[in-house]
């Protein structure tokens, strides 16, 4: 019992950082940005936005709505300057919708301004958590599979050009924070030296 102890406190004093930039989750629907997020930021002492929220505060409807009335450019625009303006704060965590880091503007301005961290899923767990859903405007009923196969098609090549990959599994929230908390800090302490510490997180 005692290594066990020994080894769960070793998990908890990490070699971590001091976050140079805001940091910016990226991936699909279902990858799990919005609650790895919030637990990414209670742990770092960051404040958490999430850029979906963000933008139908902006707009004064849901996402879908914004889609079903707008459009989706209008949307995309919309997003990218509702990220714009959150990354112009000071750092902080920032979970996105699934299709902004595939949006070239938005990218761009996430690329020049942030650290991003692809939060990658296998298809059976995106099917699974989606299909929990029912606010998904590119969804109905039936669908879930057959649209996010064509998104990771489509997606997947473009998250790659993000700074840190983590895969997401099937385990605890905490344990994939505790996985994104280190891929952080090896990141860190190759690019940003300076910001790279020891931490308590």
């Amino acid at each position: 019992m005692r290594d066990d102890f020994s080894q769960a406190n070793r998990s908890q004093m990490t070699v971590s950082f001091m976050p140079p930039k805001t940091i910016v989750l990226v991936g699909l629907m279902g990858s799990g940005k919005t609650s790895i997020g919030k637990r990414l930021a209670k742990r770092l002492e960051l404040a958490f936005y999430d850029s979906d929220i963000e933008v139908e505060q902006a707009a004064g409807y849901p996402i879908k709505e914004i889609y079903d009335i707008f459009g989706e450019q209008a949307f995309l625009d919309g997003e990218q300057r509702v990220i714009k303006r959150l990354l112009d704060q000071p750092t902080h965590v920032l979970a996105t919708g699934g299709g902004s880091f595939a949006n070239e503007p938005t990218r761009k301005v996430v690329k020049e301004k942030a650290i991003s961290v692809w939060l990658k899923a296998d298809l059976d767990t995106l099917v699974a958590r989606v299909s929990r859903r029912s606010d998904r405007p590119m969804f109905t009923d039936t669908n879930h599979q057959e649209v996010l196969e064509q998104l990771i098609a489509e997606r997947y090549p473009v998250f790659e050009e993000a700074d840190v990959h983590v895969q997401t599994l099937d385990e605890p929230t905490n344990a994939t924070v505790d996985r994104v908390i280190q891929a952080m800090s090896d990141f860190i302490r190759a690019k940003y030296p300076d910001y790279y510490v020891l931490k308590s997180v």
